[in-house]
This record gives C-alpha cells, sequence and structure tokens, in this order.
C-alpha cells in the first residue's frame, strides 16, 4: 500500500511538471515565429528571470542588446518582452507605430494597490477613451493655471528664493541637498493641485516627503518584479501589506488633502486649482455613465501628478547640484552667461532662457547624463507591428531603453561623459539633437514636460546666481556614480554652498 501511495505520488509529480512544461511551451509559441526578434534561450516557467539583474536591469540590458542587437525579446516568467533600444528603433516604436504601442499592460502590485479598471488616473490608464480625456482634462488644466503664462512662473520664482532662503541659512556648512530641492518641487506640485505650500519644517511635508520615498523604494528591485511575473504571491496573507506599506500611507495623506480641499470648495467661484476643476467634472458628469470623472480617477490623477511630477525634477537638480561640484570649470561658465544676461539682483526669468544657450545646454546634458528614469513604464502592442524588419506580435510587452538612447554612441560625441557642447554647434548655439527624449515621446510622453523645464531652469539658475557650490572642507570629492532605483539618483553627497560676492 505504501509503494503504491508512493508511486501515486511520484506520477502526480511527472504529470504536474510535464503538464506545467507544456503549458510554457504554449505560451511561448504563441508569440513566437520566425520573424520574431533574438532573444536568450528562457527557462520553462522562470523565462529570463535569472538571466538579468532586476536590480540593476538598465546594465543587464546594456550586455544583452551588446549581443542580440537593437531589438531582442525577453521572457519574463509567461511575459514575453521586447525591449526597444537605439534611436531608430525607438522612434519606430514611439513615433510612427505610437497608436498601436500606447497601452499598458496590467502591473499587479498596482491592481493589489486599489488601481481599478475605469480609474486608474493618466499614467497607468490603458490607451483608450478615459485616457484621453483624463490626460486632456491635465494638460488644458495645468495650462489654464498658469503653465506657459506668469501665475506658474511667479509661483515657480516665489518658490525658488524659499529654496535660496533655505541654502542661506545654511551657508558655508556642510548639507545634503536633496532634503531642500525636494521640499521646493513638492511646493509647485502642491501649489498646482490644492493651491497651498508648506513650510520646509512642516511635519506634514516632512511625512508625505519620507513615504513618497519609500513608494519608490517599493516599486524597485526584486520582490515587486517577482510578485508583477508571480501574482499569485500577492494572495500570500500580510506579504503584500509589508511590502507596500509606503504606497498605503502617502495615498492616505492625499486623501486627508482631498478631503480638505472639498470641504473648502466652492462650486460658485472660479477653481483655485487643479482639484476643484476636477471636482467641477464630477458635478457636470453626474448620470453620464461614460464619464471617467469620478472620485477614483482624481484620486490616481493627483498621485500621478506627485509622484511623476515631485521626486524626478528634484533628482534632476541634485544632479545638477552635483555636477557642478565635479566640473567647476562649467560652473564658472555658466555664472559667467547669468551675471553677463540676468545680473546678480535681477531674479531669473524664463524669458532669459533664450539668451543663455551655455546654461540651457547644461540643464540638457544634465538630464542626458543623469538619465533618471532609463526603462520607463512599458507599453503593450495593441497590434502585430514591425520594428526593424523583426515582428512584434499584438499583446507582446515592450520595454522602451530610454538609457540607449540617451547615451547612443552613433549620436553623442562623448556618451557616458558630462559633455555640455552635446548641445551647441560651433557657433555657441543651442541645438537639440532628436535623441534627447528624457520625458519619452510620442502619445504617452510627459505631461509635465513644460512645467518640469521651467522649474529645472528657473531652480538652478537662481541658486548658482547666488551661491558657488563645492566640496565642505576635509570631505572626499563625491562620485557620479548611481543609485540604480526609481528615480536613478546619484550617491548621497554633501556640499558646501557660499554665497557669491557682487561682481563675481
Amino acid at each position: 500500500m505504501e509503494l503504491l501511495t508512493g508511486a501515486g505520488l511520484w506520477s502526480v509529480a511527472i504529470f504536474t511538471v510535464i503538464f506545467i512544461l507544456l503549458v510554457d511551451l504554449m505560451h511561448r509559441h504563441q508569440h513566437w515565429t520566425s520573424r520574431c526578434p533574438p532573444g536568450p534561450v528562457p527557462w520553462p516557467v522562470l523565462g529570463n528571470l535569472l538571466q538579468v539583474d532586476l536590480g540593476n536591469m538598465p546594465y543587464s540590458l546594456y550586455k544583452l542588446q551588446n549581443r542580440y542587437g537593437d531589438v531582442f525579446s525577453l521572457q519574463m516568467g509567461w511575459k514575453p518582452m521586447v525591449v526597444i533600444n537605439g534611436l531608430k528603433a525607438m522612434k519606430e516604436v514611439l513615433l510612427t507605430c505610437g497608436e498601436d504601442t500606447a497601452d499598458r499592460p496590467q502591473v499587479p502590485i498596482f491592481e493589489y494597490l486599489g488601481v481599478k479598471p475605469g480609474s486608474q488616473g493618466v499614467v497607468l490608464a490603458p490607451y483608450g477613451p478615459e485616457w484621453q480625456e483624463q490626460r486632456r482634462f491635465s494638460v488644458s488644466t495645468l495650462r489654464n493655471f498658469g503653465l506657459g503664462k506668469k501665475s506658474l512662473e511667479d509661483w515657480v520664482t516665489k518658490e525658488a528664493r524659499h529654496l535660496c532662503d533655505a541654502f542661506t541659512a545654511q551657508a558655508g556648512q556642510s548639507i545634503n541637498p536633496n532634503t531642500m530641492l525636494n521640499n521646493a518641487v513638492c511646493n509647485v506640485i502642491a501649489s498646482l493641485i490644492f493651491a497651498r505650500r508648506f513650510e520646509y519644517e512642516d511635519p506634514y511635508l516632512i511625512r508625505m516627503l519620507k513615504m513618497l520615498k519609500e513608494c519608490f523604494t517599493e516599486i524597485s528591485g526584486f520582490i515587486p518584479g517577482v510578485l508583477n511575473e508571480f501574482p499569485i504571491f500577492l494572495r500570500i496573507p500580510g506579504l503584500a501589506d509589508m511590502v507596500f506599506q509606503g504606497q498605503k500611507s502617502f495615498m492616505a495623506i492625499l486623501d486627508n488633502l482631498l478631503t480638505e480641499n472639498r470641504t473648502t470648495w466652492d462650486p460658485d467661484q472660479p477653481p483655485r486649482n487643479l482639484t476643484d476643476a476636477f471636482l467641477a467634472e464630477i458635478e457636470k458628469a453626474k448620470g453620464n455613465p461614460e464619464s471617467s470623472f469620478n472620485d477614483e480617477n482624481l484620486r490616481m490623477v493627483v498621485g500621478d501628478l506627485f509622484t511623476a511630477g515631485m521626486v524626478t525634477t528634484s533628482t534632476t537638480l541634485s544632479w545638477a547640484l552635483l555636477l557642478m561640484i565635479l566640473h567647476p570649470d562649467v560652473q564658472r561658465r555658466v555664472q559667467q552667461e547669468i551675471d553677463a544676461v540676468i545680473g546678480q539682483v535681477q531674479h531669473p526669468e524664463m524669458a532669459d532662457q533664450a539668451r543663455m544657450p551655455y546654461t540651457n545646454a547644461v540643464i540638457h546634458e544634465v538630464q542626458r547624463f543623469g538619465d533618471i528614469a532609463p526603462l520607463p513604464l512599458p507599453r503593450i502592442t495593441s497590434r502585430d507591428i514591425e520594428v526593424q524588419d523583426f515582428l512584434v506580435t499584438k499583446g507582446s510587452t515592450l520595454i522602451p531603453n530610454m538609457s540607449s538612447v540617451l547615451k547612443d554612441e552613433t549620436v553623442w560625441e562623448k556618451p557616458l561623459r558630462f559633455h555640455p557642447e552635446h548641445f551647441l554647434d560651433a557657433q555657441g548655439h543651442f541645438v537639440k539633437p532628436e535623441a534627447f527624449m528624457p520625458f519619452s515621446a510620442g502619445h504617452r510622453s510627459c505631461l509635465g514636460e513644460a512645467l518640469a523645464r521651467m522649474e529645472l531652469f528657473l531652480f538652478f539658475t537662481c541658486l548658482l546666481q547666488r551661491f558657488s557650490i563645492s566640496v565642505p572642507d576635509g570631505q572626499p570629492q563625491p562620485s557620479n556614480y548611481r543609485v540604480h532605483a526609481i528615480p536613478v539618483a546619484p550617491f548621497p553627497y554633501q556640499l558646501c554652498a557660499v554665497m557669491r560676492e557682487q561682481g563675481h
């Protein structure tokens, strides 16, 4: 009897293994033809998960690109993926085939966090009427509240002064700039969404930024990658709550701010902020089941703007200050241009940018070299497409490797070095190569690009107008090594900001 039981167990085990292998084979065969992009041979069930470093995907993809070319396949678990590298292939995917590559795949960890169909905001929403309605609203509302107009520029300029005052309070000391940069950029977003700003010492602001940092830590790395590929693990009691605690805490903070805004909203008055404008759309949409304006989408749009618009800009500014320390000759040349065009008394304005080609080139090179979002959120093909003569079948997940474009050796003279001359012609005029895509391109390009460019220029010029940035006395020279997270940040560093003397 025991022998029979043992034999029976072995039979079940063998049948289970064969069944899994057959399912795995069917999954692969579904998406594979002789014209599909090449790639490493996947393992059964796991695919190529053990052949890439989820903690440093850009480097893994760089090595695979060198071996398989600009368009190659990966199998992550049972999910077929196609990685897009280089300017030519990227333009084909994002622009030529833009309509067919604008959709988003399902992301199990976000679904667990309460992101429901029909209320996915702008960033995660699938391509379709609801996404188009929400993107149109977000872009037009940002424009109405001053995108490209004087009012928003005034907000950013005033916040730049608060930032400079915070630096002045610690002038000559060894400081970590990241907290102050986060405070300043967060206040710009808060002014747009809630028409309010926080003092830099406000415990509410400190807690909000702490939770936001945890959010980005939680969705990057090995564990979230495994949970996305094998969502069955999300059903383990308590596991997901433990892994994504920061996500829920941050959304609870935003919920409190939304509740506070709602209680003071007067529908008979002009909207004070984006939240008011959204609440007005919800009122208009009552009784219309086709509308995407609802409380859940309001929550998601606000979350999108905070997460996508805050940490990315402050991280880019952190790179900018670090690179000024590492390249003092570039810093001096920027300050000379600031002195010549703006002076040391007048506050910088966006109108000055057109007369400051070198400063503009430096800011663009910071974005290219910093490369803070090497792998934007994936896309999914809504029909079969051709890329570089390869067939990419419908339902394939696309990974746009932006790092391969921003550091494309066929485009940039010194792709791995900080070199502002990448954005200057022989006469010193500013030029922008088409491979400059830090905000992506096509249908899913960053909706906050104009705001981010305004913040980068005004904050950067304001700081370098008032301060010279250097290594604190007695501390080693910082490195330009990067922390591979979301977004990609420089290793923590300290700086010393010294007030510039008039005329210098």
